[in-house]
């Protein structure tokens, strides 16, 4: 492990950062030309669009006026929940199953995804290339763009003086989501507009922006992190490793099983169909033909917020306050005490629930699985499988929510502060750097088929009581 305490050898190596870009871009140019196309994503893509352009326009000119369903008075006044309204081809979420990519559950797609190791965990550039294609890449096209990624990844650095222009105190979303608008000065798809791009191009170079900016994340986001935590010692990357085992040694973590775990986490936080707030948010802002960095950058604000991705801080934050006040050898009957005391102070049990599932999430139980290999012993992990037990009944008796059940944030803090990764605060970031692959994935489909402007209509409060009263009489 390589740390870089100098700030001149910083500045040179930014420089240096700089000056890539443009010999990247011909490299990466080249690589386009003389690849295969079976092996380059870009050329798979182009092979598509056209297919599934027709398939939309068929679409809405034989079944467009067919109903969905009814909205009812508490769907307005509920946020749209349960409201059909999006389209979203990478993902679907079933309140029973769970979630689907492109068809696949989360056990099919750690069976048939690309592995770093054999029999590893998934590599998230296999899933990038299932999001976007639909089909299952072979373990060569998901290295043809791990290198493809690799090439894309330097950060000008203009980027490292916004984010240094920060308090170093300055939450980590806050850093990461500056870091990202810093890099939108860079938007292909902003330049292409400007220049007059037609629209049935426009998914060409929102493609090259929304890689470039997967590809960027890791380095952002860990930089992020050994800015606030580690007294701004970077890491290197590491031309040897996958998008998520770099991932993980650029933030200082080199145990090949937090590799694992950084795949495995990456790859199961991409994409939970469009309804939530930062895949929601990301398609919104881009209906409005803003590039993937302004789009992800909202994406990111949203989800900031406690009930949605800061959610996972929240969880290990009351985790670690259970052991705090009772100990980490808590007994069932101490352990339901502390939640009933929880709830009774007008707060929620973080990491329980969910907006949609009725069922335990998929997300939770491959972590649970992944736990119950590597670190069956862990104090925390045993603590959330008495949670698993104790706290789902208590809901059920309280009688206020659908869905008792733990989600996906009740067990990926406990395993990240297993390896070494105890900083609650940094886990939304590592969501977002996840979130990035299906925001983006559904972003370049979105231009490929020409989706629309966001534009739902709204009402008042005065307008449903008029309506309601008609409605009636």
């Amino acid at each position: 492990m390589v740390f870089f305490r100098s700030v001149s050898l910083l500045s040179k190596l930014r420089s240096r950062a700089v000056r890539q870009p443009n010999l990247s871009n011909s490299v990466r140019w080249l690589q386009i030309q003389t690849s295969s196309p079976d092996l380059d994503l870009r050329s798979q893509l182009k092979d598509l669009i056209p297919e599934q352009q027709d398939r939309l326009k068929k679409l809405k000119s034989e079944h467009g006026k067919v109903h969905l369903g009814n909205i009812t008075v508490d769907m307005v006044l509920g946020g749209m929940r349960g409201m059909t309204g999006l389209l979203w081809e990478t993902s679907l979420l079933d309140p029973d199953e769970g979630i689907r990519f492109r068809g696949l559950s989360i056990p099919e797609c750690q069976k048939l995804l690309p592995s770093a190791k054999p029999s590893g965990e998934p590599m998230p550039e296999g899933l990038l290339w299932l999001l976007l294609t639909g089909k299952v890449p072979t373990k060569e096209q998901a290295d043809s763009l791990t290198q493809e990624l690799r090439s894309r990844a330097t950060i000008p650095d203009h980027v490292f003086k916004t984010i240094e222009a920060l308090p170093v105190a300055a939450h980590p979303m806050t850093q990461f989501a500056t870091g990202v608008m810093a890099l939108q000065v860079q938007s292909e798809f902003q330049k292409a507009y400007e220049k007059g791009i037609h629209k049935s191009k426009f998914w060409e170079p929102t493609y090259e922006d929304s890689l470039n900016l997967i590809a960027q994340l890791p380095t952002v986001a860990s930089y992020v992190y050994r800015r606030i935590y580690k007294n701004g010692q970077t890491i290197p990357t590491d031309d040897s490793l996958d998008y998520g085992g770099n991932f993980a040694h650029m933030l200082g973590f080199d145990n090949p099983e937090m590799k694992e775990l950084m795949r495995l986490y990456v790859t199961i936080h991409t994409d939970h169909e469009g309804g939530n707030v930062s895949a929601h948010t990301g398609h919104l802002v881009a209906s409005a033909l803003s590039d993937p960095y302004l789009s992800f950058a909202a994406a990111l604000n949203g989800l900031a917020g406690p009930l949605h991705g800061l959610a996972n801080q929240e969880v290990l934050l009351w985790i670690k306050s259970v052991v705090e006040e009772c100990g980490e050898n808590i007994t069932k009957e101490h352990l339901k005490d502390y939640v009933w005391k929880t709830l009774n102070s007008g707060k929620v049990v973080p990491g329980f629930g969910h907006g949609v599932l009725r069922k335990t999430d998929p997300r939770y139980t491959c972590q649970r699985e992944f736990a119950l290999k590597h670190l069956p012993n862990d104090p925390l992990f045993q603590l959330v499988s008495k949670l698993y037990e104790v706290v789902p009944p208590i809901l059920l008796e309280l009688g206020k929510v659908k869905n008792p059940w733990p989600n996906v944030d009740a067990h990926s803090g406990v395993l990240l502060n297993h390896y070494g990764l105890t900083e609650a605060r940094y886990y939304t970031v590592l969501f977002g750097v996840s979130r990035a692959i299906g925001i983006c994935s559904q972003l370049i489909w979105d231009r490929a088929l020409g989706l629309p402007l966001e534009r739902p209509k709204s009402v008042t409060m005065e307008w449903l009581e008029n309506y309601c009263k008609k409605a009636a009489a």
